[in-house]
């Protein structure tokens, strides 16, 4: 007897076992442990360069190029 001539000739035990799968899924869903998006922390430094007067090609050229060398020395966190 085969599966599926099982279901066929017990029909009440076929809906009976779908709805026993149904209800311990639903049971369960809470407990299952969320893995895809772990939790992790990164690295952010914040800084503010201000020069009076300077235009913005200035402040790109002499302030932003000088700190964005120096950052990149900076070995990075594990």
């Amino acid at each position: 007897m085969t599966l599926s001539e099982l279901c066929i000739r017990r029909p009440v035990m076929t809906v009976l076992l779908c709805i026993a799968v149904i209800v311990t899924g639903i049971v369960l869903y809470p407990t299952i442990p969320i893995a895809a998006l772990p939790s992790f922390n990164s690295p952010v430094i914040q800084v503010t360069a201000t020069l009076p007067g300077a235009s913005p090609e200035t402040m790109a050229a002499s302030v932003a190029t000088q700190l964005e060398k120096q950052f990149a020395t900076i070995p990075a966190c594990r």
